[in-house]
């Protein structure tokens, strides 16, 4: 994730900020359970999926620890009745070459009676940035960072929302869930060749078209896989797990999926998480969701953890090694937890 000037750019009201993109487990207030009018989630189980991630190392396409963070993903996911598909391909990323993209893909279906209803598509990034640019130190600038927060928080908290999806009495709606790879591949700070565009959220680029693709007629089929799932409207997380988080109502979520910002941040405050969701506005943050609003045309939001009045725009541990499980807490999971399950049970 990658933000650009805002010391040149904050009159202009289309400002892009770029996006997004172990240790000792803490505990969670109430046993880290919450349960909202028999819906439950629980803090220390999301914590535990984010530890899980960052337990293979930095999640870079092409490594070792990428592959084997996408068999645990993947594997969990199954083992709570998701069907799940691995979606591949090629894109081009920031120098002209080609980048393999692996999205991990889970759909959740609904009880028969609504079998037919649109589904809620829930997505977050797995990967973490190959370069720490955002390290004052320029010797470890090309280490890959964590990505504890940035990437591993939004799956933790959504591998908790499967596991808790196969326990409720009734499900009113289909859920896919999107794990898009390759988010974090932008453009680094100390490239000196030929800029391009677009070179941010790769995976969701991808996964955006497909959709596209998917909608040209063809053969009918009875089975409604994850290819084939239609949509309502989608909730992306990103960097959800700090103590100090707040989520902003973006720019973007505003202009593309505003009817579902009301409902999110009316949901957060009826459980009386006005202080994490803010009434503020952020600027236009690129960033996933932003594809999806583009190119597939689904209504999406972003929550993410956006810091005003920052050099950067986000956190002061964004795209440094500072990126790591200190600054993830499963009382902030928790809290983000809550509001999807309540807003996707509505």
């Amino acid at each position: 994730m990658r933000i650009q000037n805002l010391k040149y750019m904050l009159p202009v009201i289309t400002l892009l900020l770029a996006g997004c993109g172990l240790t000792a487990k803490r505990s969670v207030s109430d046993s880290g359970q919450s349960s909202v009018s028999g819906l439950s989630f629980n803090g220390d189980s999301a914590y535990a999926y984010v530890a899980g991630q960052v337990a293979f190392g930095s999640r870079v396409p092409g490594t070792d620890a990428h592959h084997d963070c996408v068999q645990y993903i993947g594997s969990t996911l199954e083992r709570f009745g998701a069907k799940v598909e691995i979606q591949t391909g090629e894109v081009m990323r920031y120098d002209g070459e080609w980048q393999h993209v692996a999205n991990i893909r889970a759909y959740l279906p609904a009880d028969s009676a609504y079998e037919n209803e649109k589904a809620i598509l829930l997505c977050a990034h797995y990967d973490s940035r190959p370069w720490a640019d955002q390290e004052e130190d320029y010797a470890q600038r090309m280490i890959p960072i964590a990505g504890a927060n940035d990437g591993a928080s939004g799956v933790g908290v959504l591998m908790e929302v499967a596991r808790q999806w196969q326990n409720l009495s009734r499900r009113k709606r289909p859920i896919e869930i999107v794990l898009f790879d390759c988010e974090d591949m932008g453009t680094p700070q100390f490239y000196t060749g030929q800029q391009r565009e677009h070179t941010w959220c790769l995976g969701a680029q991808l996964w955006a078209r497909s959709v596209v693709e998917s909608r040209e007629p063809k053969a009918e089929s009875r089975e409604r896989s994850v290819s084939t799932a239609v949509y309502a409207y989608g909730i992306l997380l990103d960097m959800v797990g700090d103590p100090n988080a707040s989520f902003p109502r973006e720019y973007y979520s505003e202009q593309y999926a505003g009817k579902y910002v009301d409902k999110i941040w009316r949901t957060a405050e009826q459980l009386g998480l006005g202080h994490r969701f803010v009434t503020a506005r952020a600027y236009p943050i690129t960033d996933d969701h932003y594809y999806i609003n583009t190119i597939a045309k689904i209504p999406c939001v972003d929550i993410i953890h956006y810091v005003p009045g920052s050099e950067t725009g986000f956190a002061w541990w964004w795209h440094t090694h500072n990126d790591d499980m200190r600054n993830v807490n499963p009382n902030t999971l928790q809290e983000v937890g809550k509001v999807i399950m309540t807003v996707i049970n509505e």
